[in-house]
């Protein structure tokens, strides 16, 4: 649950109510005998902009308050350019 407390409020729960509601209306096209490639690409293509969300980084942080960019800095500081 690391990922659910450092993220930002805002984008994971945007994330899982677009989860959710894609899951739930798949659901729905299922109890009607609906389910078709279009229902099921829609679904899966949700899914991936949920976790898109869940896993973004706020506009308002920047890469070092998120610690996203320590081990890049690193690399880039030990590297010397060869002539």
């Amino acid at each position: 649950m690391n990922w659910f407390t450092n993220g930002s409020w805002k984008t994971t729960s945007a994330g899982l109510l677009t989860i959710i509601g894609g899951l739930t209306k798949f659901v729905f096209a299922c109890k009607a005998g609906n389910v078709t490639e279009d229902s099921v690409m829609a679904t899966f293509v949700v899914i991936v902009a949920g976790l898109g969300l869940i896993f973004a980084r706020d506009n308002d942080k920047s890469s070092e308050q998120v610690q996203a960019s320590k081990s890049v800095n690193k690399t880039v500081e030990t590297e010397t350019p060869k002539p």
